[in-house]
């Protein structure tokens, strides 16, 4: 795969900053290596003495000593090797991607899962390239992309995820010979939320992936696959990604500790193929220069005490919280909102997606309307990929709010639904 052709020209301009560079060989080197080149603030000067620690399950541990000052102190641009050894066993155990067996895989801890997907869409669009969204999608790489000299193609989805006919629909203008050409104009990159979409709660069927994957092997498409939720999945067997299919190196993964451990922490990272990972870490060296080190120590220190077993039941009670959280968000529907609109029940994750009857679009409704009322939902047009368009649909989130306020919060909104509806009629 010529990974060449995908880089942008900001990426290809951009070289190793020679201070990081040293850093990391001062980072690995022997305990006799005498520094006099890093600009590292000494640890003597931090006023902290120690930081403990203490696990809801009654664990504790505590950071002093050169530990804390490891803590405190600028680390190595891609994250500190523990924590990369434990994400590469994660990627292992819960993927498997065909890459790590060529050596041709790597991981770049970035500070947050957004942070990382604005890096890999610098690193691979280019002024006047065409890039493919699902439709609806993520709010924050609309913001993020809009503003760019670039051409944003939505791709159809339903409550099966991306839909594989629409995307060949839109490729459809193109001739995939012209794949190879880099001045063909025919889109590189195609962004995919997979699992429990954000705002849909849609999943991508592993039939769909099958067919996404083969025509971005057609197409020549590096796929996006930003999936933050994919430990949110209620079912007992976690979807397979399309990292775990990847045997060309086209499939650059965005992953979060956001949903499973804490948003605070800004702990994300990207993974992939080597030359695509590599065009990451120059963007941070200049950038961000690292992840939050106190972040990544505290992470590696919890998944220590955890295991891969402590681990995993922390997974299954988030799960579960989140299953009964939905199943009373989707009780709370059935009970206020049944004829009024229609909805799918998500697989995971935190959002529904809820088309109101006979209403075409639900802006002016929610944002005057529904916010009067004290209830909060989200405007679908807001996840459109054109910004004019009108969209029926709400986003409703069932992560945070108890049973109860979901359910007077729900009951309010079908006041509110009710009275547009009316408003309507003739």
């Amino acid at each position: 795969m010529d990974y060449n052709r995908f880089i942008s020209a900001i990426s290809k301009a951009r070289k190793p900053n020679p201070m990081r560079e040293t850093a990391s060989y001062v980072l690995s080197g022997p305990p006799t290596l005498i520094s006099l080149g890093a600009g590292k603030p000494n640890p003597t000067t931090f006023p902290y003495k120690s930081i403990q620690v203490e696990a809801k399950d009654g664990s504790k541990f505590t950071l002093d000593g050169s530990e804390l000052s490891r803590a405190l102190q600028y680390s190595e641009t891609s994250g500190i090797s523990e924590l990369r050894s434990w994400l590469a066993n994660l990627h292992l155990k819960y993927h498997d991607p065909p890459l790590m067996k060529t050596d041709n895989f790597d991981i770049c801890v970035t500070p947050g899962c957004m942070n990382g997907l604005s890096k890999v869409l610098t690193s691979l669009l280019s002024p006047g390239d065409h890039v493919l969204v699902e439709d609806p999608t993520y709010t924050g790489v609309i913001s993020f992309l809009r503003p760019l000299p670039i051409k944003i193609i939505g791709v159809e989805t339903d409550a099966l995820g991306l839909n594989p006919d629409s995307l060949l629909k839109v490729l459809s203008r193109w001739n995939p010979k012209d794949a190879l050409d880099a001045d063909s104009g025919i889109p590189k990159v195609l962004y995919t939320v997979p699992n429990c979409a954000n705002p849909t709660g849609a999943s991508t069927s592993m039939e769909r992936k099958k067919r996404i994957y083969e025509i971005a092997r057609t197409y020549n498409l590096v796929i996006i696959e930003d999936d933050p939720y994919f430990f949110l999945q209620f079912n007992a067997k976690l979807a397979p990604s399309y990292q775990s299919m990847d045997t060309d190196g086209r499939v650059i993964r965005c992953d979060s500790m956001s949903k499973i451990v804490s948003p605070g922490f800004r702990i994300g990272w990207v993974s992939g193929a080597k030359p695509f990972v590599e065009r990451i870490v120059y963007d941070q060296q200049s950038s961000a220069l690292h992840c939050n080190t106190v972040s990544q120590v505290l992470a590696i220190k919890l998944f220590d005490l955890w295991h891969t077993d402590g681990f995993e039941r922390h997974l299954e009670s988030i799960r579960n919280f989140y299953r009964a959280q939905r199943d009373a968000a989707i009780s709370s529907l059935n009970k206020w909102l049944s004829g009024l609109a229609e909805w799918s029940v998500p697989e995971g994750g935190m959002f529904l997606w809820v088309k109101i009857h006979k209403v075409e679009d639900t802006r002016e409704m929610i944002l005057k309307r529904a916010f009067a009322m004290e209830v909060v939902v989200l405007p679908g047009a807001w996840f459109s990929v054109d910004s004019k368009k009108s969209s029926a649909y709400c986003r409703v989130s069932y992560s945070s709010a108890s049973p109860a306020k979901m359910d007077e919060g729900i009951r309010r909104l079908s006041e509110v639904v009710r009275d547009e509806i009316s408003s309507l009629s003739p």
